[in-house]
This record gives C-alpha cells, structure tokens and sequence, in this order.
C-alpha cells in the first residue's frame, strides 16, 4: 500500500490520522509496514482524506489512468 507517502504528503501524522478515523495509530503503522490493510469502509475515507482515489491507495493506476500518453493495450 501507498498510504505512508500519501499520509506524509498530505501533511498528516500518523496520530491524526488514527484520530480522523476512530482508530488506534498501531492501525496505521500496521497499514504502513504491510502487516494488515484496512477495513473497505475506510478505504474511501482514507482517499478523501488525502486526495487521492482509491487505486492510488494501493499504488496503483485507476483503470484507464495507465494508457494515457502511452499506447492502449
């Protein structure tokens, strides 16, 4: 997953962030070093949160966001 540098990058602590979705920081350190990933129902929370879609949360290109500027496969 991406949220430690979408967390940094928003200008969040991990604190905050535990805060913002009623949750202990342990939460978000495990979400960080891979050992657990959040629930779903955080999961647009936590893109709200730093701006970002969902797919970005986990590093990832939302569908379609890969081909531009590129070739289409």
């Amino acid at each position: 997953m991406n949220i430690q540098v979408l967390r940094e990058n928003a200008g969040f602590s991990k604190v905050e962030v535990a805060r913002r979705l009623g949750l202990d920081k342990s939460a978000v350190s495990h979400w960080e070093n891979g050992t657990a990933i959040p629930r779903a129902d955080k999961l647009p929370l936590l893109a709200d949160m730093f701006g970002c879609s969902i797919d970005e949360l986990y590093g990832r290109d939302p569908p379609g966001r890969a081909a531009e500027g590129g070739e289409s496969v």
